[in-house]
């Protein structure tokens, strides 16, 4: 790639001089011929054999000069192309690399040229794959292992249930359907979040009054904040505050977020719940109560089959999947989603952009 680029460089350098080379040969012989013999018919002399030592003298020097030029822009294109073409080789290597799974190849970036600035742009997209792949590599990890605990609970009891050694009783049946709820609504969640990641972009936007739909999941919970006598408060500056988003995506946000406030308020807590917004952004804060949660946690709260509190199980906080859906649906919607900890209290807050009709 590289000689042939060269190659093309060098022809475009070699059709300038040429040109220029025509030009010139042919303004000698046309004008400066012409204005030599009159000077020499001025002074008396005869112009024939002075004009044809002059003719010839120019054209000599025309062409030495011609190759002078083709010499130094062979040698030139060579060596700048060579330097500047160089990182583009590295790019082309380096691309097979990625292609064959090496995500971890970079191309140095030594300029601040064009050059400097595309080797640069490749390896932000290299380091963007490498993201995704590890993304991928560990959500297989992650559901394969989120999976095993449930499927091997159900082969146990049936096994055990083949070889007799529990009885075929209401009990036993509850324990085998239990274990499959739990592995349908990992599954569901599974599905949710791949949902998530491919909701950027493909929202369907449309008017959403936010207080409307807080107090609509708040009416879907109740009966959780109730079996443990949970206090809910929700607070908003606005009657009314309308958005520009998609109703069941942010649907799924609010009642995620609910959802975890429900699962891991201790009994007898208060949640809050405040909604407030400028002429720029609404903010919705969820403020619970989060005793065995530390600062060292937050950072990961968002990220897929996390559970901060480790006496979280499985029966109790689900696969930890809940957040990561919210923090993928939120930037969908071009926002940002942060969490916190205040005097043991966890507050999460969304920040949504408000945007006018289209």
């Amino acid at each position: 790639m590289k000689r042939y680029l060269i190659l093309k460089l060098l022809a475009i350098h070699l059709v300038v001089i040429c040109f220029v080379m025509v030009i010139v040969w042919f303004s000698i012989d046309m004008l400066a011929a012409g204005y030599f013999v009159t000077l020499m018919e001025k002074y008396n002399v005869s112009p024939g054999p002075a004009h044809e030592m002059f003719v010839s003298a120019v054209h000599r020097y025309l062409l030495w000069a011609f190759l002078g030029a083709v010499t130094l822009a062979v040698v030139l294109s060579f060596l700048m192309m060579r330097r500047v073409l160089a990182p583009l080789s590295r790019m082309s290597v380096i691309t097979r690399e990625i292609a064959a799974g090496n995500f971890s190849a970079r191309v140095p970036t030594d300029t601040q040229d064009e050059v400097g600035q595309l080797a640069r742009a490749f390896n932000h997209m290299a380091a963007g794959l490498e993201e995704i792949e590890t993304l991928r590599r560990t959500l297989m990890i992650d559901v394969a292992h989120e999976l095993r605990t449930p499927l091997t609970n159900i082969r146990g009891y049936l096994e055990a249930l083949s070889d007799r050694v529990l009885p075929f009783s209401t009990e036993t049946f509850t324990l085998l359907q239990n274990e499959t709820l739990r592995l349908a609504e990992l599954v569901e969640d599974v599905l949710q979040l791949a949902r998530a990641d491919a909701a950027h972009g493909q929202l369907d936007r449309q008017a959403v009054d936010l207080v409307d739909e807080i107090q609509t999941t708040l009416d879907y919970f109740a009966r959780a904040f109730d079996e443990k006598s949970v206090t809910v408060n929700f607070h908003s500056t606005h009657e009314t505050l309308i958005i520009q988003a998609d109703r069941r995506r942010m649907a799924r946000v609010l009642r995620n977020l609910t959802d975890n406030a429900a699962r891991y308020a201790p009994a007898g807590s208060a949640v809050d719940i405040r909604l407030d917004a400028d002429f720029r952004q609404a903010r919705i804060d969820t403020i619970n109560s989060a005793e065995r949660l530390v600062a060292a946690d937050l950072p990961h709260l968002f990220e897929r089959f996390y559970r901060g509190e480790k006496s979280r199980s499985r029966q109790h906080g689900g696969a930890g999947i809940g957040l990561a859906i919210v923090k993928e649906l939120v930037e969908a919607h071009d926002g940002q989603v942060a969490a916190v900890l205040l005097d043991g209290r966890l507050r999460i807050r969304l920040t949504l952009p408000i945007t006018p009709a289209a």
